[in-house]
């Protein structure tokens, strides 16, 4: 399975993040999964290349030209293959085209977006793969109260919080990644 990985650039991150996040890539190839991700040396990016890396996996890394033109974001080296589009819109269909799954670990204003693009693509019926959020030290629990009151105010379906998983637990996460979705209809999802 091809698992997109959405996550910070920062290389300022405490090194517990990064640690956990290396790990997951590591298991990630035990598995016998390959990485797809924002092509950067850095940050929780970075470190789940790492752990692919280190365990021979294959990674794909999309990064948009511009990030070494100007000096925005250091490259990863190893990638298997790397693609440069011109934009931040190209870059993220081609991660979506070329992912099974996915799995958001904690990052910024980047990754939420990355997040919920994909997540209002589910709901929209325009994938059914699996979503999981790596939840390291509950950085998401903000994130999911908030989806959580937009719920009980009637902004979002109830059954719209079934489409991604939340978990700390690297096993249990990689259970629901690996585990067939089932596909719910549009109507069931979305008022229209």
């Amino acid at each position: 399975m091809r698992i997109c990985v959405y996550g910070a650039a920062s290389p300022t991150i405490d090194s517990e993040y990064k640690i956990k996040v290396e790990t997951m890539g590591r298991e990630m190839v035990k598995r016998g999964h390959s990485l797809v991700f924002g092509g950067g040396a850095n940050g929780l990016m970075g470190a789940a290349a790492d752990g692919v890396h280190a365990e021979g996996g294959y990674i794909l890394g999309v990064i948009p030209k511009f990030f070494d033109d100007e000096n925005v974001e250091e490259v990863c080296t190893f990638c298997n293959d790397l693609i440069e589009p011109d934009t931040m819109r190209e870059r993220k269909q081609i991660m979506e085209d070329n992912a099974d799954a996915f799995i958001i670990v904690p990052g910024g204003i980047g990754t939420f977006e990355e997040f919920f693009e994909i997540l209002t693509l589910k709901q929209l019926c325009r994938h059914n793969k699996p979503i999981g959020i790596f939840n390291i030290n509950g950085y998401y629990n903000e994130v999911i109260i908030a989806l959580q009151e937009a719920t009980k105010k009637n902004f979002i379906r109830g059954n719209c919080m079934e489409l991604f998983f939340v978990s700390e637990d690297l096993n249990e996460l990689f259970t629901y990644i690996e585990t067939p979705q089932e596909q719910m209809t549009l109507k069931e999802l979305k008022d229209g």
